[in-house]
C-alpha cells in the first residue's frame, strides 16, 4: 500500500519507518523542514532502539521518505494516519488538541478522492466525531474520507518492537465504515495474520483504550509505591512483596515496578488527561481514583529529597551530590517529566551543588536544566560527591565497580530509587546504601 503519517514524533516517525519495514510505500509528513531534513537523512532527531537502522535502510531503498506538504501527502496515498502531539494545555491537564484539529483542517482541503484518515495520536473520549465534522466540511470528498481511531501502544525504549509485534491492534469506526476496515487491515496484514488479537469497535471505545490502558499501569506501579510507603514504616521489602504479589496470576508482576515512580510523555499525561475528561463527563469518582494515583507518583520524589537530605545529615546546602540518571527511563533520551530530572532540581533549589550524569539524556538535560552540572562520565561524576543518587535505571551502571568509587567519593553514601543495584556488593565495597521500599 501506498500510505502516510502525519506527524513525525516519538510516534509518528516510528509508525512510518515500521509501515516500511511491512512493506509499505510510506511518505512521512511533518512541519518541522529541519526534522524532515533529519529523517530522510536516514535518522531520528530523537533516541529510540533500532530505529535508526530501519530509518537508514528505508530511506535508502526509496520506500520510505519525508516531507512539510501538506498538499505531497494528500496526494501520496488514500490512507493517512495521524500521530501529532496531544500535550497538556499551558497550566492545565486537559489534552490540547491544537495540533491534531490543525492537521486535519491543513489535510481535509486537499483530500479530491475517498480516502481513509486513521488517528493514532491519545485524546479524549468524543474527539473522534470532531475529527469528521472537519472533514465532512472542508474535504471535497467529503463522505467518501472515512474516520478512523487506531490507537498506539508504544513503550519509548521497545517502540519499533511494539508496532511491529503490539500484542493487540485495535481498530474503531463509526456505522459505515466498509473502506476504513478493509484499508486497514491491508495495512496490518502481516501482524494480523501472525495471530495478533484485533479488536474493531466504535470510536468511542477505541479512544478510550489507549489513555485507559495507561491509567491502568499509573495505578499498579502507584499501588506498589503506596505499598513501599508502608514497607520503609514497617520494615519489610517493597520489592520481594512485588514478587510474591505477582505471582498470582490476577495480577501479575509484570509493570509492577516499586521506585522512584513513572514520568515520561505519556502516563502522566494520560493520567491528568483521563482524569479532566472524566470530570468533565461528570463521572467524579473514576477522577478522585487517578488524582491519588497522581499524588501517590509525586510523593516518591518527594521522598527522595527527604532521604537525600537524611544523608546529608538533615542540611543539603553546600553539599555536592551525583546523580546517575536524568531520562525519565533507561534506553531513551526523553527527558518529560523526568522523576531524576525533578529530584535533581529539587535539589538543586535546597542548596545543594548537583551534577548530573546519563548514557543519552545529557544534551536535553542541560537545554531544560541549564542551572545543574553535568559530566558525561558516570565515575568521573562522582568526584568528591557527599552523595551518589541512582534515579535511572541503566544497564551501564549496574555494572560499574562500586570499589573504583569509593575513592573517589567525599562520603561514600548512596541511595538506589530503582532497586537494580546491588546493595550487597556496594556494601562490602564500604558504602552505606539506602534504598526506597527496602529496609
Amino acid at each position: 500500500m501506498k500510505l502516510t503519517v502525519i506527524g513525525c514524533g516519538y510516534l509518528g516517525a516510528t509508525h512510518a519507518a515500521c509501515m516500511a519495514e511491512l512493506g509499505h510505500e510510506v511518505l512521512g509528513m511533518d512541519a518541522d523542514m529541519d526534522k524532515v531534513a533529519v529523517l530522510n537523512s536516514g535518522k531520528a532527531p530523537f533516541f529510540e532502539r533500532d530505529l535508526d537502522e530501519l530509518l537508514a535502510k528505508h530511506t535508502a531503498s526509496g520506500r520510505l521518505k519525508f516531507t512539510a506538504s501538506y498538499a505531497e501527502a494528500a496526494g501520496f496515498g488514500d490512507l493517512h494516519f495521524i500521530g501529532v502531539g496531544t500535550p497538556p494545555r499551558p497550566g492545565e491537564n486537559a489534552y490540547d488538541l491544537t495540533q491534531l484539529f490543525s492537521a486535519v483542517r491543513q489535510l481535509a482541503p486537499r483530500l479530491t478522492r475517498p480516502a481513509v484518515v486513521a488517528v493514532k495520536s491519545t485524546v479524549p473520549v468524543g474527539t473522534a466525531p470532531r475529527v469528521a465534522e472537519i472533514l465532512r466540511e472542508f474535504a471535497p470528498a467529503g463522505d467518501a474520507v472515512e474516520v478512523a481511531w487506531n490507537p498506539e501502544f508504544l513503550r519509548e525504549s521497545s517502540a519499533v518492537e511494539d508496532t511491529l509485534r503490539p500484542d493487540r491492534v485495535v481498530f474503531g469506526f463509526d456505522t459505515a465504515h466498509s473502506r476504513a476496515e478493509a484499508d486497514l487491515r491491508q495495512c496490518f496484514d502481516k501482524i494480523i495474520e501472525a495471530g495478533t488479537p484485533t479488536i474493531v469497535t466504535d470510536w468511542a471505545t477505541a479512544e478510550l483504550v489507549k489513555s485507559s490502558a495507561n491509567a491502568f499501569l499509573a495505578t499498579k506501579i502507584s499501588f506498589i509505591n503506596a505499598m513501599a510507603e508502608v514497607c520503609e514504616a514497617s520494615g519489610a521489602d517493597v520489592f520481594q512483596l512485588a514478587d510474591a504479589l505477582g505471582h498470582d496470576i490476577r495480577i501479575g508482576r509484570r509493570g509492577m515496578r516499586p521506585g522512584l515512580g513513572f514520568g515520561g510523555g505519556c502516563l502522566p499525561k494520560d493520567v491528568r488527561g483521563f482524569m479532566t475528561r472524566a470530570e468533565e463527563l461528570g463521572t467524579d469518582q473514576a477522577a478522585v481514583l487517578l488524582r491519588e494515583v497522581d499524588a501517590i507518583n509525586n510523593r516518591r520524589r518527594e521522598r527522595m529529597v527527604h532521604l537525600a537530605r537524611e544523608q546529608c545529615d538533615g542540611d543539603l546546602m553546600g553539599k555536592q551530590i551525583t546523580v546517575w540518571g536524568a531520562a525519565f527511563k533507561p534506553e531513551t533520551d526523553d527527558i518529560r517529566d523526568s522523576p531524576a530530572l525533578a529530584v535533581a532540581q529539587k535539589l538543586h533549589e535546597l542548596g545543594a551543588t548537583v551534577t548530573v550524569t546519563d548514557p543519552r539524556a545529557l544534551d536535553n538535560a542541560r537545554k531544560a536544566h541549564p542551572e545543574l552540572d553535568y559530566a558525561d562520565d558516570p565515575i568521573a561524576a562522582t568526584e568528591d560527591a557527599g552523595l551518589l543518587l541512582h534515579l535511572t535505571e541503566w544497564r551501564q551502571y549496574a555494572q560499574i565497580d562500586p570499589h573504583r568509587l569509593a575513592i573517589r567519593v567525599a562520603l561514600p553514601k548512596m541511595i538506589d530509587a530503582r532497586g537494580t543495584l546491588n546493595a550487597d556488593r556496594w556494601r562490602e565495597a564500604g558504602w552505606t546504601v539506602s534504598a526506597l521500599g527496602r529496609p
